[in-house]
Order: C-alpha cells, then sequence, then structure tokens
C-alpha cells in the first residue's frame, strides 16, 4: 500500500509498505478513503519538535471497515467509520466521564500506525470507531470532508467550547484563526453564543470565521488586542475564551480578555513547557481543556448535526491533494496558502 512517510523536516514523500493486518483482537483495518493534514503535524515538519524519520504519519482519516479482531464486535467489514485520533476504550473511569481522549486503558502497541495511507490498522476499535449510516458513495464531496472534519479539528474545536462552558447568549473570544480555532467559532455559535470574537489577522481565514458565526474579527496581539477586545465588550471581557494555537502569547491573551469568573478552554498544545498561572487567580479566571474526547462529542451531537447539515466544518479543506503529492500539501499548510490539506486517498 502507499502511505505518507516523514523524512526530515520539511520532506515528505509516498512509500509503499506492506499492506497493515489485525495485530491484536482489538484492532480494526480500515482502508482509507480520506485524510489531511493537522496543524500540530507542522510541529515536527518544521523541526520544532523531534519525530522518529522514516515513519507513517497522520491522525484523521475517515474509511470503510475492511476486517476486525475478535474482540471487536460493534463494528464489522463494510461499515463506512469516522476514524479519530484518539482510542477510547468505552469502560474506564475516563471515558465514561466523557474524556475519552485520556482513556486510561490505552497504550498504542505493534507496528507503527499513520493515517496517511491507503490502509490503516486502528487500536481500540470497538468502541472508539464512530459508524456513519451508508457508504462513502452515499454523500457528496462536500459532506465528505465534514465528516473528515469529525476525526479531530471539529471535535477539538467543540472540546474548546465545551470546556469554555459556552452557553446561549454568551459573548466568546476565540484565539487562532487555523482549523481549530474556525472549528471552535463554529462550535461557539453551535452552542448559541450570541457574540464571537475571531482572533485573525489573515483575511482568508476571515472570510472563513465570518462564515461559521463571528461577529466581529480582532487582528491586533498582544496588549493592543486585549484593549480591542475589552472596548467591544465595554471593558467586561468575554464569557468564555476559546485558546486554540498554545503558543506563550496566545495563552497569555487568552486569560487577559475574560470577564471575572470566565473560563478559557486550552485546546493549543503547549509550546512552552511551563506557565505563570497566578494571573488567573486575582480575576477567578477558570483553566481548562486538553485533548479532544472525539469519540464522545461525535456520537453525542457533532455528527447529527453534520449529518442533518446543520454545520459545515468541512469548509477548513481549502486545498486537495493525493498522496503522491503530500510534499505539496504540507508545503501549502506551512506557507499559509491553505488552510488546513486535504487527501484524497480512495473512492
Amino acid at each position: 500500500m502507499k502511505a505518507a512517510i516523514f523524512v526530515e523536516p520539511g520532506k515528505m514523500v509516498a512509500r509503499d509498505l506492506p499492506k497493515p493486518q489485525v495485530e491484536f483482537p482489538t484492532d480494526a483495518v480500515i482502508r482509507i478513503v480520506r485524510a489531511c493534514v493537522c496543524g500540530s503535524d507542522l510541529w515536527w515538519y518544521r523541526g520544532i519538535s523531534k519525530r522518529t524519520g522514516n515513519e507513517p504519519v497522520g491522525h484523521e482519516a475517515i474509511g470503510v471497515v475492511e476486517s476486525v479482531g475478535d474482540e471487536v464486535t460493534n463494528v464489522q467489514p463494510g461499515d463506512f467509520v469516522i476514524v479519530p485520533f484518539t482510542h477510547g476504550c468505552g469502560h474506564c473511569a475516563a471515558c465514561l466521564a466523557g474524556f475519552d481522549g485520556d482513556c486510561l486503558n490505552f497504550k498504542h502497541q505493534g507496528s507503527p500506525v499513520g493515517y496517511q495511507a491507503e490502509y490503516l490498522r486502528y487500536e481500540n476499535a470497538n468502541w472508539a470507531l464512530v459508524k456513519v449510516p451508508g457508504q462513502p458513495s452515499d454523500y457528496t464531496d462536500e459532506q465528505l470532508n465534514d465528516l473528515l472534519a469529525l476525526s479531530d479539528v471539529m471535535a477539538t474545536g467543540f472540546h474548546a467550547a465545551k470546556s469554555a462552558e459556552v452557553h446561549p447568549g454568551d459573548t466568546v473570544v476565540v484565539m487562532g484563526d487555523g482549523a481549530v480555532g474556525l472549528s471552535g467559532v463554529l462550535s461557539a455559535k453551535l452552542l448559541g453564543a450570541r457574540r464571537i470574537i475571531a482572533m485573525s489577522r489573515h483575511e482568508d481565514r476571515q472570510a472563513v470565521a465570518r462564515e461559521f458565526g463571528a461577529t466581529d474579527i480582532v487582528p491586533e496581539r498582544g496588549d493592543e488586542a486585549v484593549a480591542k477586545v475589552m472596548a467591544l465588550t465595554d471593558g467586561a471581557g468575554a464569557d468564555a475564551v476559546l485558546e486554540c494555537v498554545g503558543n506563550e502569547q496566545s495563552v497569555a491573551t487568552a486569560v487577559q480578555v475574560g470577564r471575572p469568573g470566565a473560563v478559557v478552554g486550552r485546546v493549543g498544545i503547549p509550546q512552552k513547557p511551563e506557565m505563570n498561572t497566578n494571573n488567573l487567580f486575582w480575576r477567578n479566571i477558570g483553566l481548562r481543556g486538553g485533548i479532544a474526547a472525539v469519540t464522545t462529542h461525535d456520537r453525542e451531537g457533532l455528527l447529527e448535526a453534520v449529518l442533518n447539515g446543520k454545520i459545515h466544518p468541512g469548509k477548513v479543506f481549502t486545498q486537495r491533494f493525493d498522496l503522491d503529492h503530500v510534499q505539496d500539501a504540507y508545503a501549502a499548510m506551512d506557507q499559509r496558502t491553505a488552510i488546513k490539506s486535504l487527501l484524497i486517498i480512495s473512492e
């Protein structure tokens, strides 16, 4: 099979690898229909974080189940599924509490796994995979993109909104205009926010943010951004803040633009090992969030919202590629010519 391989920072290739097989009773082998590049993939692509070279990569996909292990009974060959980047077991304390992204029983085992490939061996398949009615051929191109977004980016944006406790009528600030931040805008709208302030300085992303429900755009950064948000909210600050970047400036701004008692929902992967949380204390600002509970969020409403046409998170995919052009897919995101790169793998 063909798979995307990370060679070294700045270099991606497609190579032929052995087709994966069921290795453990909880596995499923999936024929991938669509995959994509994540903003977090750019960390090791840019050399910011270390990753072992010459291994398959990717963690977002939709596909069709081809074979299953003996302990997999909830899905069967032929099922169309969303393939989350998480692998919840469904019965540990974390999964039962709705935090399957922190499953206490999952530990990667066996051969390396990469979703940007023609086939994938998926672990903890019995509970974590999300079944989609029908087959890929039953859906339009746009609907397939919407479903693909549920494997990570939309669920992660939604996790930020849920962590920030967004309620109907709230004023919400969204830090970050990448695919996760834009999904956060869409999630805030889905949860009933009245006013959504998107922090963005790129016109193409501002346009998507407004389409997703943003009422205001703030391109400033740092102290100027804080002052602008405070002016927009008559000095009060936002009811909820979605932090979808992870760098020091974004987090520092996020904790300053909420009103007293607001909660910052944080899903941007931390890019600094430590941060000063003392400023939270003086204004009763809450800070929570982490790895998205993809299976839980999809099953509790996101899949239905996509199937009913209520949301269209797939609009974050602005360029498409095949595996032979995976280098171009990464370069497009690295150079910000694409918000999110789509990989068409099969029909």
